[in-house]
């Protein structure tokens, strides 16, 4: 090995640059605050390494990317570990960046004859949070596309260039295929190299000029091997298990896939962008243009920033680009903290909004991946046709733009929320159908129709309340479960009450309320018949009003009496009619004017209509239960 590595030496001098590079002189000792710029290095290392462990899994087009992070994250052996700290890791260079420089400006590091090397920091702080930006879209998930969309408007804001540059960058006039494509080529490829370019260069000028020690008479001096390197190894390490434990705790997230006709309000940057988020959020900002509190703001800070060297160079210039300093760090702590609260913690509509639709964005990506994982996997046409044809998805969203003005689901709009005007949660005016079609749902209207119809006391017509038509004597099924309350609620009769609500469940044929009970079901036949209960009987029987055909019979069962037809209620079908013209002759054909109910036949197309009902009899794809 020494004739090896004497022969390596005769043809590289590696001696002599190691022997420059770990005995450089540190005046005042080795310090824990000279860390950051290798911490740095090395968090960008890691970086580079995962990159392309994760660049070999990667397939960069609007169809395939997030079906590739997919796999990394899923499928791919610890393809989650690698994406959680290239994910953390480049959060804590941002953290780490904040760090440097403000020790360099504190310390006085960028003053004469180093304002060089600070103008080229400054250079490598832009590459990293550009690094940062391009980054933040690669998954093609509705978060990072959405807070893509936001900052590359920002971006267009800029006066006479910012459109040409907007239209570049996204490879035309709306965001697609180039706009991911040329993300990637900047992310992987362009920005990487322009950084370890620069890199470079900042080591080279940092060694020609050596470290700047402030007070360099605190301590004997030393040399950086061996003790400033193991500081930073130390502090390298510390940087790592936090990364580390971040990938292994919390993960990189993976939103539902990109879906440009899906809206959300939950659009934001990353962290250490929001404070810009929120600054332009203020109403005098806003009044004067975007691109003032955007770019003209954002500018001339950031010119300050880089003439602070020559700043300094005034009797006292170095105060008052350290006061700067500090003030900038309150400002954005500051900013960033109010967005936070505004965001998570206040009442405000928008940020009830924004909670909602980030709730909703989490349910869409955990089905997403259920399903992803199901039988049928990812189609051909991408991971978001499984959004797009899937009951439980689009179900409760049909539910909430279409119902939730009347009914609830559950107490909420479908989707798991309060149903909201102004701010302000709405009383529904028809009855909660969270239950619908289920031997519960049955119970509930034999026993008390009032209380199950109650909500309709909140609706009215033409100024007057419609409580009293539905829920008054001349209302047929009303004024029925209050004349049979005595015998609906005899504990004699209960067995006979459970045996007619199976008979009428199982006319649905739904598989979520199956299996049905056949001897309950014959038994509840008679009873729907007859009327007939263990003790007394009904002041009428169902079949008097109700047409029933019941199911594997032939006949009929009763004649249409006026009352909606109970054939397959609550079923597939019925539901699919009734929402399509709850008005037609089966279900209010003695008096149609009764109904309030819009017919959804022309507002829903029949693909939408048939995940509405599938959804709500429970008619999707679930995971199979795993039994440790």
């Amino acid at each position: 090995m020494s004739r090896f590595f004497n022969w390596l030496d005769h043809r590289t001098g590696y001696r002599d640059l190691m022997r420059e590079a770990l005995y450089e002189k540190i005046p005042g000792g080795a310090r824990w605050r000279y860390v950051w710029g290798s911490t740095l290095v090395f968090t960008f290392f890691l970086q580079l390494i995962t990159g392309i462990f994760l660049w070999t899994a990667y397939s960069p087009s609007a169809q395939t990317a997030w079906e590739s992070v997919y796999f990394i994250q899923e499928v791919m052996t610890l393809g989650w570990l690698v994406r959680g700290i290239h994910h953390f890791a480049a959060q804590a260079m941002v953290v780490l960046l904040a760090l440097h420089l403000m020790q360099v400006i504190l310390d006085g590091a960028y003053k004469a004859p180093r304002e060089v090397n600070f103008w080229l920091g400054i250079i490598l702080m832009m590459i990293v949070l550009g690094l940062s930006l391009t980054g933040y879209l690669l998954p093609w998930d509705q978060k990072g596309y959405y807070g893509t969309k936001v900052a590359t408007n920002i971006m267009g804001a800029t006066p006479v260039v910012g459109t040409g540059m907007k239209a570049v960058l996204l490879g035309g006039s709306d965001y697609g295929h180039h706009t991911l494509t040329r993300f990637f080529a900047l992310h992987a490829g362009i920005l990487p190299g322009l950084l370890i370019f620069f890199l470079v260069l900042h080591i080279y000028v940092f060694r020609r000029h050596g470290i700047h020690v402030k007070d360099p008479d605190r301590a004997p001096t030393t040399t950086f091997w061996p003790d400033q390197v193991l500081k930073d190894a130390v502090a390298c390490l510390a940087v790592f298990a936090v990364v580390l434990l971040l990938a292994c705790t919390k993960g990189a997230e993976l939103g539902a896939p990109t879906d440009p006709s899906v809206a959300y309000a939950a659009a934001r940057p990353e962290w250490y962008f929001l404070f810009l988020f929120r600054f332009l959020k203020f109403e005098f900002i806003d009044s004067f243009g975007v691109a003032f509190g955007a770019i003209y703001i954002p500018g001339a800070l950031m010119l300050f920033l880089i003439l602070m060297p020559l700043i300094a160079i005034w009797r006292h210039g170095h105060k008052l680009n350290v006061a700067f300093t500090m003030l900038m760090l309150v400002a954005v702590s500051g900013l960033t903290v109010l967005a936070v609260y505004d965001d998570w913690y206040s009442d405000h509509p928008q940020s009830v909004e924004f909670r909602n639709d980030v709730a909703e964005s989490h349910q869409a990506a955990e089905r997403v991946k259920e399903l992803a994982a199901g039988p049928d996997a990812i189609p051909v046409s991408g991971a978001v046709t499984l959004l797009r044809q899937d009951p439980l998805t689009q179900g409760r969203q049909l539910f909430a733009a279409k119902c939730a003005a009347c009914h609830r689901y559950d107490g909420h709009n479908g989707k798991g929320f309060p149903v909201l005007v102004g701010g302000k949660e709405t009383p529904a005016t028809a009855a909660d159908l969270g239950k619908f079609g289920s031997r519960d749902w049955l119970r509930d209207v034999l026993v008390s129709y009032g209380k199950v119809f109650e909500p309709i006391n909140n609706a009215t017509r033409d100024g007057e309340s419609l409580g009293p038509l539905y829920l008054g004597d001349d209302a047929m099924m009303a004024a029925w479960s209050r004349e049979n309350q005595e015998v609906l609620n005899d504990p004699k009769n209960e067995a006979k009450l459970r045996a007619l609500i199976e008979f009428v469940v199982s006319q649905s044929q739904r598989a979520d309320l199956a299996p049905f009970d056949d001897a309950l079901v014959a038994e509840g036949r008679t009873i729907f018949e007859t009327g007939e209960l263990a003790e007394g009987s009904f002041s009428s029987a169902c079949v008097d009003c109700h047409a029933i055909h019941p199911a594997g019979e032939k006949a009929m069962l009763g004649d249409f009496g006026g009352a909606p037809s109970l054939v397959g209620y609550g079923g597939r079908g019925w539901l699919t009619r009734f929402i399509a013209n709850p008005s037609a002759d089966e279900f209010y054909g003695y008096d149609s004017s009764k109904c309030i109910m819009p017919g959804f036949e022309e507002s829903l197309e029949p693909s939408e209509l048939d995940l509405l009902v599938r959804w709500m009899i429970g008619d999707y794809y679930r995971a199979p239960q795993t039994t440790e």
